[in-house]
């Protein structure tokens, strides 16, 4: 586990509490979930803080995992007017990422894992996907989404987090950067034993 202080991740100030970071697999290539909006950030605002992100999906070291369920969402959120986004826009984005994720089909036998149902059914899709593409993290800023990890009603399936941890995460192994000693102020995360 990584573990770092509350402001580190979320740039928020706590009460000293420590973050915990889920540890992904070293010996394979970490399958990640992103929500919709995430995915905005990652493939429409190029301006996005969460860069690093999509650079990870694109550099091949971390395998972002999709549906078609998910796809059609990240379709309509797309074309919303709030965006402004041109229909060749929307399409790029969209091209972006489905040429970087894995489309994971629908269970052709009923799961043998029940999910716990979340209170906005239009993110239940999400949790499907992470059990059925066996993902290692589903990363989401949706609060009813981060309620249940908060729960640990997902124990020993998957992790929910926030872009913060996820990019959080990606600073412990970065070259330079001492353990505690970050930059600008900031407290890197400390690798803690599991």
């Amino acid at each position: 586990m990584i573990s770092l202080s509350s402001q580190a991740a979320t740039g928020a100030r706590s009460h000293g509490a420590p973050v915990v970071i889920p540890p992904l697999p070293a010996e394979r290539t970490p399958r990640i979930v992103f929500d919709t909006n995430v995915l905005l950030s990652l493939f429409v605002f190029a301006d996005s803080r969460f860069a690093p992100l999509r650079a990870e999906i694109e550099a091949g070291r971390w395998l972002a995992l999709s549906n078609e369920r998910c796809l059609g969402e990240f379709r309509r959120v797309l074309a919303y007017p709030l965006f402004k986004l041109e229909p060749d826009a929307q399409e790029a984005a969209l091209a972006a990422y489905r040429r970087l994720a894995v489309l994971i089909e629908a269970p052709s036998q009923p799961p043998t894992v029940t999910l716990p149902n979340c209170r906005d059914k239009d993110d239940q899709k999400f949790l499907e996907l992470a059990r059925d593409g066996s993902a290692h993290w589903l990363v989401s800023a949706d609060k009813a989404l981060l309620k249940m990890a908060r729960r640990d009603k997902l124990k020993g399936l998957f992790y929910i987090l926030t872009p913060d941890k996820a990019l959080a995460s990606l600073q412990v192994d970065a070259p330079g950067l001492a353990a505690g000693a970050g930059e600008g102020g900031v407290e890197q995360p400390v690798r803690q034993p599991a």
